[in-house]
C-alpha cells in the first residue's frame, strides 16, 4: 500500500511538472486518447487487475512506444476514466513523448485502486467524458479518441440515451472505439433478463423481432462506437484483454500518421 501511494505521488508530481511546462509553451500531439474502463459489479479484483496490467504492459511495449514517438508530433496525450454507476478521472492527462513518459504512465496505472460501483452506466460515462474530460484537453490534438472497454450493456438508461450521448461526442469530433469483453457462458447474449438498475427497462433496445436479445459486440457496434473511423475489437474474456487492448491501442495511435 505504501509503495502504491509513493508511486501515485511520484507520477502526480511528474504530471504536474509536465502540465506546468505545457502551460508556458503550447504543444501539439497526434492523439488525445481517453481510456474508459468498466469497474462495475461484474468486475472483481482479479478482472480489474487484468485490465490495468494489460494497459500498463501495452504502454511499456517497445513497439507501442516506437509507434507513439514516430508520429508527426511524436507524442500523445493519455487519460484514464473508471466508470460504473458514475465516472471518475483516475489518471489525469499525461503527455507521452518518450519511453520514460510511457513507463511513468504505466506505473501510475498499476498503482490505481478500483473505484466502487455496481451498475454499467454507459450513457452517464459518455456524458461525463463529453462535459468534463474533452473540454479540458491540455493541448492541441490532431485527433481525439475515446476507448471504451466493458463487459455489459447500459443497465441504467435506455439505449436511445446511450446513442444520444455517443452522438454528442461524435458531433464534437471525438472518435469512439469499443472493446467489449465477452466471457464465455456469462455475457455473450444480453438483453432479456439483464441485470439492471431498479425501475429501468429495455424498451428501446433494438434486438430483433421477438428475440429480446442481442450479443454484446453487436450492442457495442450499435450504441457505442462512433465517428467515421470508429471500430471495435472484442476481447475473449478478461484474460484476453491485454492482447485486444494492445491491438486496438496500436491502431488508434497509428491512425494519426
Amino acid at each position: 500500500m505504501l509503495i502504491k501511494r509513493l508511486l501515485i505521488l511520484l507520477a502526480a508530481a511528474l504530471i504536474g511538472q509536465a502540465s506546468h511546462a505545457e502551460t508556458v509553451a503550447p504543444f501539439e500531439v497526434d492523439t488525445a486518447l481517453i481510456l474508459a474502463v468498466d469497474v462495475s459489479d461484474s468486475v472483481d479484483a482479479e478482472r480489474y487487475r487484468l485490465q490495468m496490467e494489460g494497459i500498463a504492459r501495452s504502454l511499456e511495449d517497445p513497439a507501442v512506444i516506437s509507434t507513439i514517438t514516430s508520429g508527426p508530433q511524436g507524442a500523445i496525450l493519455l487519460a484514464l476514466v473508471e466508470w460504473a454507476d458514475t465516472a471518475a478521472l483516475t489518471m489525469p492527462w499525461h503527455v507521452i513523448r518518450s519511453r520514460d513518459d510511457a513507463i511513468t504512465a504505466a506505473a501510475l496505472i498499476r498503482a490505481l485502486e478500483q473505484k466502487a460501483g455496481e451498475y454499467t452506466c454507459v450513457s452517464r460515462m459518455l456524458s461525463f467524458v463529453s462535459d468534463r474530460i474533452v473540454p479540458d484537453i491540455p493541448g492541441r490534438a490532431n485527433r481525439v479518441v475515446l476507448d471504451v472497454s466493458g463487459d455489459g450493456i447500459d443497465n441504467c438508461r435506455e439505449p436511445t440515451d446511450t446513442a444520444e450521448a455517443r452522438d454528442r461526442l461524435v458531433g464534437a469530433g471525438v472518435q469512439i472505439n469499443g472493446l467489449p469483453i465477452i466471457v464465455a457462458g456469462e455475457n455473450e447474449t444480453v438483453g432479456a433478463g439483464a441485470y439492471r438498475a431498479p425501475g429501468f427497462g429495455l424498451g428501446g433496445l433494438k434486438i430483433g423481432p421477438g428475440t429480446h436479445q442481442t450479443t454484446l459486440d453487436a450492442w457495442y457496434s450499435e450504441y457505442v462506437i462512433g465517428g467515421p473511423a470508429g471500430f471495435l475489437i472484442r476481447a475473449n474474456g478478461f484474460e484476453d484483454f491485454e492482447r485486444a487492448f494492445k491491438q486496438k491501442f496500436v491502431s488508434e495511435i497509428s491512425a494519426a500518421k
